[in-house]
Parts: C-alpha cells; structure tokens; sequence
C-alpha cells in the first residue's frame, strides 16, 4: 500500500486500480491468519462461515484504509487519530500485546510528524503513501482486536465492537457521510473534494491545529462516554 500510495502521489492512479490494489492487500491479512470469523453478537451473529468471513473482512481492510485516508485533508489530523487509536490499542490489552514494539516504533516514527506538519516553511505531509499505509496497518490492528486473541478490559466479546467504533469514531463517521452524500449528489464515492466534515470545521476556524484539536478531543470524549456505558 505505501508503493501504491507513493506511485499515486507521483502519477496520480485511477481510484479504481487503487480499490483493487486494497483487496489484494486485504487478502494477503487474510491468508496469514488475520480474519473476522465472528461477530461477537452483533445482529445475534457468532461464527460465521468462512467465504462470508473474508468477504466481511475485505469490506472492513477496504473501508478503514479508505477512512484513514479521506481524513488526511488537514493538518495533522490522520497522524493524531492514528497515534490515539494505537496508544488506546495497547492501552486496553490486558497484558504487552504482540504488537508492542510495532506501535512503539509506529507511535515514535509519528511524533516528528506534528513538527514537519505545521510548520509554516518545507512542510512535511503524509500523502497518499503515508496514509494508505496508516490505513493497512489501523486495518490489520482491528481484524486483530476482532479475533479471539485480543482481549480488551471487558467482560464481554460485544465491547471489542464498541472499543473500535468509539477508538475510530470520526474516520467511521466521516467516510460514512461523506459516502451517502457523494452518492445523492450523484458523485462517486471516491472522487476527491472539500466536504468533508473537518474541512466543514476548518472553513469556521480557519486553523488547521483547531480543527485537529476538536476532532480529537471529541474523540476522545466519546471514547470514554461509550467506555462508562459499555
């Protein structure tokens, strides 16, 4: 995904070469074990069968990878929903999960990200081959938070659900949105524009720092409210 992402940011690649490139990745999580096979009561649905498992599995690498990368249209913003999604995956494992030095190496690789990201002068931005390749990899985090290895501080399966969708509240919302609304407006789903809800926020800011706050601050805030009911 960062090769694709790289020759995109280059060539600029058709979106449709980008889709099928994400499923290919999305196959190859698939093939070294990393699958949803239950959904933990979600709908009364456990285990399911193993075509309807990957197809499932492909929809969530696809959606996610896409939701990572609609939301880096500001600054900073993909790298602190990236960097809070890890920090509160490790958080949240009962013991040092396997992906430990990953996300160490993940989270410290990020941090000069902020300093490049906002300065005024020679700006550093993550681009489609930074973004895509956050995406593949939030993507693999989840598929492995859904199998049974992972274990949140919970009592029940339902709460790994509750734990992804508060953690990635914004990207599932936003890409949620912005899908339905291209699709009325008579748009493609992919086609690149200025409506996203950060850019929304943005427009009333003007501040990109701003906007990012917000987003994660909120973020978090819902993280914990679902954590308290859940």
């Amino acid at each position: 995904m960062l090769i694709v992402g790289l020759y995109d940011d280059i060539y600029k690649l058709d979106f449709k070469l980008k889709f099928i490139f994400q499923i290919i990745a999305a196959k190859i999580i698939i093939d070294n074990g990393l699958i949803i096979d239950n959904l933990h009561g979600v709908f009364g649905i456990y285990e399911l069968n193993r075509i309807i498992a990957q197809l499932i599995t492909v929809f969530f690498i696809v959606a996610i990878i896409n939701s990572i990368n609609f939301i880096d249209g500001i600054d900073g913003l993909a790298i602190s929903v990236v960097s809070l999604f890890i920090i509160c995956f490790e958080f949240f494992s009962k013991s040092d999960t396997s992906f430990i030095l990953l996300s160490l190496i993940i989270v410290c690789s990020i941090l000069p990200m902020f300093y490049f990201n906002y300065r005024n002068n020679r700006k550093v931005f993550l681009g489609d081959s930074g973004s895509l390749f956050l995406g593949i990899l939030v993507s693999t985090y989840v598929i492995h938070i859904l199998s049974q290895e992972y274990v949140i501080k919970e009592k029940y399966d339902i709460h790994k659900i509750i734990f992804i969708l508060s953690v990635l509240f914004y990207p599932i919302f936003d890409i949620i949105r912005i899908i339905f609304k291209r699709i009325i407006e008579g748009k493609s789903p992919f086609e690149a524009d200025n409506n996203h809800l950060h850019h929304l926020i943005l427009r009333k800011t003007k501040n990109h720092f701003a906007t990012t706050s917000i987003i994660v601050v909120s973020s978090m805030i819902i993280l914990v409210i679902l954590q308290i009911i859940f």
